[in-house]
């Protein structure tokens, strides 16, 4: 579609990995607030997908900083499920999909994998099954200390909410350490 792409990220490591992945077909920038808003007036498309497991995302566009867009942009807000990474974001549903804001049309639809309900199942399917395996032949407490990235995705045991980030999303104070 000979679309300029760029890539924002705050991992140079994964920037990397996406220049290689892309070979030359989009760019990556170091994301920072300025790097954003001088792109910003040129963008037609922004898709915002920041993730931060088991919390709320940042947002990478405040309201103020709409007004350095063009008129008729579209932002995605990906990221709408963990509170939206864009301050004017707001979910929205697949029959109700977009609003304006500043001339800018936003898409936030919460559950955007719900509109293709098979193919994310088996997304899903295929990205969970080896920890399911995983959790029956070894059992829970083995699998855990076996396994990081089973163990990072640990977020309530005993009944006590384990994970960092759901504990600062949700203000509780006290908690049992992961």
């Amino acid at each position: 579609m000979q679309a300029d792409v760029f890539v924002f990220d705050r991992s140079i490591d994964r920037l990397r990995d996406l220049e290689v992945a892309f070979g030359g077909r989009a760019s990556t920038v170091y994301s920072s607030t300025l790097a954003i808003e001088e792109m910003l007036p040129s963008a037609d498309l922004v898709i915002g997908a920041v993730l931060v497991h088991g919390g709320r995302a940042p947002h990478v566009i405040t309201r103020e900083q709409l007004k350095l867009m063009r008129p008729q942009a579209v932002l995605v807000d990906v990221s709408i499920d963990q509170g939206g990474c864009f301050e004017t974001s707001r979910p929205t549903t697949h029959s109700d999909p977009t609003f304006e804001v500043g001339g800018i049309t936003h898409y936030c639809v919460a559950n955007m994998p719900g509109a293709v309900p098979i193919t994310s199942t088996y997304a899903l399917t295929n990205a969970t099954l080896p920890y399911v395996i995983e959790l029956a032949e070894r059992g829970i407490d083995e699998a855990l200390d076996a396994n990081a990235g089973l163990r990072k995705g640990l977020n309530v045991d005993a009944g006590r909410i384990t994970h960092p980030a759901v504990i600062e999303a949700l203000g509780i104070a006290e908690t049992a350490s992961a």
